[in-house]
């Protein structure tokens, strides 16, 4: 139909905006030995002249099409590279080596891609010059379990510990922010440390943010940034949502280490690994959204962008969505019809059913939900919700639909969208009726967009 057409069409234009392959291609130049950079306003020139190596690593679900710009522009003068990318978002590279690895479950391939780029750095020196590439999906894609020797015993945190300590985190609703907290916390190059691994050597960080509020030390657990959180902080996580007894042995010992001050804290503000280091943010979830909303204006709609850090359960999102669209609908209230309203930022899902799906299908399924309840069965309403990296949850699906037209689908299919909220089982849903929106891997990743139009 022709609203999901156009919901599409911005879609597409949020993914173009935040291209990582033009992020860097349109912002970073080389003139003649000096490697120019500059992103909002934001100017910093290095002389490759100065250095005798030029290393290109990173991580992330962008970091091949970052790679891919970087080789573009600097060719033969890249000494060595090594990034670890999701499954299925490989670049073909000449001076970068591409290591494809587990999301959103780290695997052996990730601890592997980040032993040998812990090596890399910790032979850089001041003659070294290193760029590194992150983006969203670099915490599960660099996993290296932290390993020390200590007083009271060795600490050898193994894969397996960093596996299940992530099932449980996003099993139980836990955010990003929460996320990574603790996965600093247990890391040998997260929350800084990689930082103090590079030491001496300068870095130049292309950051592409996935997070809400895109903190630097919050992006892919922040492997190039200070970090504000603490052990106390890990462990009142563990307390929030009781995992003790899900958190492996291993991990809570860690945690209780350092709690006890026994275990060097992730480098704070100030520390001086953090001179060395200079961080440019490239794109964003804002980015993406004001990208949409120009599009949906050139489509005929009055447009406003409702904000780009929504967050929460899906479930509840979608009410909060709905109550605003039937506002529109009813009243005109925020928007003149015909109207859009776009949202981003990034939801979670408590898991309690043992179905397939991901934070925007379930939110598609709870926006369908509200339209069945409604006097007038969503008459006007259409709303499509999205992952800009092509894959929401552990699906190969984007996002869905949700509009009137899908309700008498769904009852001919003999489908219940309550039944299919309890199960968690939003993909699915989708499948049957043919609105799920699959994209593939977009090569970036900005968080999620959440699209109304109200007519």
């Amino acid at each position: 139909m022709k609203e999901f057409d156009h919901l599409t069409q911005m879609f597409t234009a949020a993914l173009e905006r935040v291209d990582p392959y033009k992020m860097i291609v349109n912002h970073v130049r080389l003139e003649g030995s000096r490697l120019a950079v500059d992103f909002e306003g934001e100017h910093h020139d290095v002389n490759l002249d100065d250095y005798n190596r030029v290393l290109v690593l990173g991580a992330g679900k962008a970091s091949a099409r970052m790679g891919k710009a970087l080789e573009d522009i600097l060719a033969d003068r890249i000494t060595k590279g090594l990034i670890s990318v999701k499954y299925g978002h490989a670049e073909p590279l000449k001076h970068i080596e591409v290591v494809e690895s587990g999301h959103p479950t780290p695997d052996e391939q990730g601890v592997g891609a980040a032993q040998r780029i812990a090596d890399l750095v910790r032979g850089a020196d001041e003659k070294t010059l290193i760029l590194n590439l992150i983006s969203g999906g670099g915490s599960a894609l660099l996993p290296c379990p932290l390993v020390l020797d200590h007083p009271d015993g060795p600490i050898n945190l193994t894969l397996s510990d960093k596996q299940n300590m992530t099932k449980a985190l996003l099993a139980c609703g836990a955010d990003i922010g929460e996320i990574n907290c603790i996965r600093k916390h247990i890391s040998g190059v997260k929350g800084g440390r990689l930082l103090r691994l590079m030491q001496p050597a300068r870095s130049l960080n292309f950051i592409l943010s996935d997070v809400v509020g895109d903190r630097l030390d919050t992006i892919a657990s922040g492997l190039t940034s200070f970090d504000e959180t603490t052990f106390e902080d890990a462990m009142s996580i563990i307390e929030k949502y009781q995992l003790y007894d899900k958190a492996p042995p291993g991990v809570m010992r860690t945690l209780t280490l350092g709690v006890q001050g026994k275990i060097e804290e992730t480098p704070k503000p100030g520390d001086p690994a953090t001179e060395l280091a200079t961080n440019i943010l490239i794109g964003s979830n804002q980015a993406a959204l004001l990208a949409a909303c120009e599009t949906a204006r050139g489509l005929g709609y009055n447009t406003t962008a409702l904000t780009c850090a929504l967050t929460g359960e899906s479930r509840e999102a979608a009410k909060f969505l709905w109550g605003i669209a039937k506002d529109v609908r009813k009243s005109e209230l925020l928007v003149k019809k015909p109207a859009c309203i776009i949202a981003g930022g990034e939801t979670v899902v408590t898991l309690k059913g043992e179905g397939k799906g991901g934070r925007n299908q379930e939110m598609a399924l709870a926006f369908l939900a509200e339209i069945a309840r409604d006097e007038l069965k969503g008459r006007d309403i259409y709303f499509l919700s999205a992952s800009t990296d092509g894959t929401d949850g552990p699906t190969d699906a984007a996002g869905a639909y949700a509009s009137a037209e899908l309700i008498e689908l769904a009852a001919k299919a003999g489908l219940s969208i309550n039944g299919s909220l309890k199960n968690n089982d939003s993909y699915h849903f989708f499948d049957k009726i043919g609105y799920l929106l699959k994209t593939g891997p977009t090569m970036t990743n900005v968080c999620d967009l959440h699209m109304m139009i109200v007519i």
